[in-house]
């Protein structure tokens, strides 16, 4: 039995809650943006309020405990070997990826990235100036596979400079195994193209399945890379603002660290970092309970699509708390598909906003009360039924 109640009902709209109150009406239900409606663990709400009562909220200096617990959180969950040194912060992943881009490509180069793929990737690359080469994702039964030949082409232009990698994959669900990232790692050393790791989702990986940081390869290709995360989609922090890039390579984080200066995002909240620390020291034990109540409500969404929307088909969820609906047997655009299940209270994310291999496809976010999961369902049937 659980020893949180991820049932318990939270009330976000009208918080300022970018989820909740984007839509102008009360009655629709959101599954979209990647923001769980679950209490963080008490042990870090503690941790804000101890920070709070100090009631002085001016510039953070970085302890030694940032560090330190993002260390021991690789070392002592994955088996990782991450140096201090090693470590630059920032407000958040995205910014981090920002960041990189800028910091290691010119003008005009290209990043290679897997479709369907987390959205911002497009924003962050076109915003650098940069051009994104699309390598989609092979359908195999119920999962995706990559297409090493397509990536080998790809990472072989002549202008492809970094491979911004989603591990684990957002919106695709997969877990990528070691032996998949290490097949990666050797295409892009062979034509000297940087691995970029976005493993923010890392926390959150689904009962029997195994999440691998790209630093865990080798160290003959992790001096390739560079890695950012945070502990904000694990412990819903994200409003906290505070994430980190790690590279073992010293002349890929001081080519980060100037771009972080010269964009002015060198600077963290002082809640964040509290809350970063408590979450990776003590809060373990809460992520493994809530990773296996996200598993039940993946659970619940197949067994209502296969039994009662025969049309749909849900992907294999191995990671993240975003499952992966295929709606192509309904004949529906994925943006018509979001436009009628808005029309009926519901609001996904349309595929095609995760790169053209997205088209076809829904995603939707299964990390809220099971009891609201049910009502989504009631939703999607009433407006593919009705």
């Amino acid at each position: 039995m659980s020893t949180w109640n991820f049932d318990e009902m939270t009330s976000r709209r009208g918080s300022g809650c970018y989820k909740w109150d984007v839509d102008p009406y009360d009655d629709v239900l959101p599954m979209w943006v990647a923001d769980m409606d679950f209490k963080t663990a008490p042990e870090i709400t503690q941790s804000v309020i101890d920070r709070a009562a100090q009631g002085i909220f001016g510039y953070t200096k970085v302890s030694d405990a940032f560090y330190d617990a993002i260390t021991n959180w690789y070392s002592r969950r994955y088996g990782s070997h991450v140096e201090k040194n090693w470590i630059l912060y920032t407000s958040g992943v995205v910014p981090a990826l920002s960041a990189i881009i800028k910091a290691l490509t010119s003008p005009l180069d290209e990043v290679v990235v897997l479709t369907p793929v987390y959205n911002c990737f497009f924003s962050s690359i076109r915003n650098n100036d940069c051009n994104p080469v699309e390598v989609p994702l092979m359908r195999h039964g119920d999962s995706y596979e990559i297409d090493f030949e397509a990536f080998e082409r790809a990472v072989a232009r002549d202008r492809a400079k970094l491979f911004l990698l989603c591990n684990p994959h957002n919106p695709a669900g997969r877990a990528w195994s070691k032996a998949e990232l290490r097949k990666l790692g050797e295409a892009c050393r062979r034509h000297s193209v940087t691995v970029v790791s976005d493993e923010i989702h890392s926390g959150i990986i689904m009962p029997g399945n195994t999440f691998t940081p790209y630093i865990n390869v080798g160290s003959d290709l992790a001096a390739n890379s560079v890695t950012t995360s945070s502990s904000s989609k694990s412990f819903n922090t994200a409003g906290l603002q505070v994430s980190y890039i790690f590279s073992p390579r010293e002349g890929f984080r001081k080519a980060i660290d100037r771009a972080l200066n010269i964009n002015e995002v060198c600077d963290v909240n002082p809640f964040g970092v509290e809350a970063l620390v408590t979450a990776y020291n003590k809060c373990e034990p809460w992520l493994d309970d809530l990773c296996r109540y996200i598993y039940g409500n993946y659970e619940l969404l197949k067994s209502f699509v296969d039994k009662e929307l025969p049309e749909l088909s849900v992907l294999r969820l191995e990671a993240t708390y975003l499952a992966w609906i295929d709606i192509r047997r309904t004949g529906m655009s994925s943006s018509l598909m979001s436009k009628k299940l808005l029309d009926n209270g519901l609001r996904l994310s349309p595929g095609n906003i995760y790169g053209n291999a997205g088209e076809g496809y829904m995603r939707i976010n299964l990390a809220t009360q099971r009891s609201r999961v049910e009502e989504g369902l009631r939703r999607l049937k009433k407006a593919l039924k009705g």
